[in-house]
């Protein structure tokens, strides 16, 4: 590669480095994040009152009505695939680094 597109990729990366950092700034300054928070706040006080009434009034309580459980699954092929590879890289390299001990055990021990 030349001078000149080392230098327009540098540039680039910059800029995209600025953008970046500049975006997540205004989200922090504004409250942004703490908005959100606060929402789940309210939510969770919400479904106190909502639980302590019931009690209250002796209705049946059941937590699934209470509890507001957002589990979802980001998995896909691409994610599974880099875990695959992932836990196989890990168990190769435990078992470089077992082995490796293990000759330098029995170098040592003679």
């Amino acid at each position: 590669m030349n001078h000149k597109k080392l230098n327009k990729i540098f540039r680039y990366f910059i800029f995209i480095s600025f953008i970046t950092f500049f975006a997540l700034y205004l989200s922090q300054s504004t409250g942004y994040f703490e908005y959100r928070n606060s929402k789940k706040v309210a939510l969770t006080n919400e479904q106190i009152e909502k639980f302590e009434n019931d009690v209250k009034e002796g209705k049946n309580i059941d937590l699934e009505e209470y509890i507001d459980i957002n589990n979802q699954n980001y998995q896909n092929t691409i994610s599974k695939a880099g875990l695959s590879i992932s836990n196989t890289t890990e168990k190769v390299i435990q078992k470089i680094i077992g082995g490796s001990f293990k000759v330098l055990g029995d170098l040592v021990g003679e």
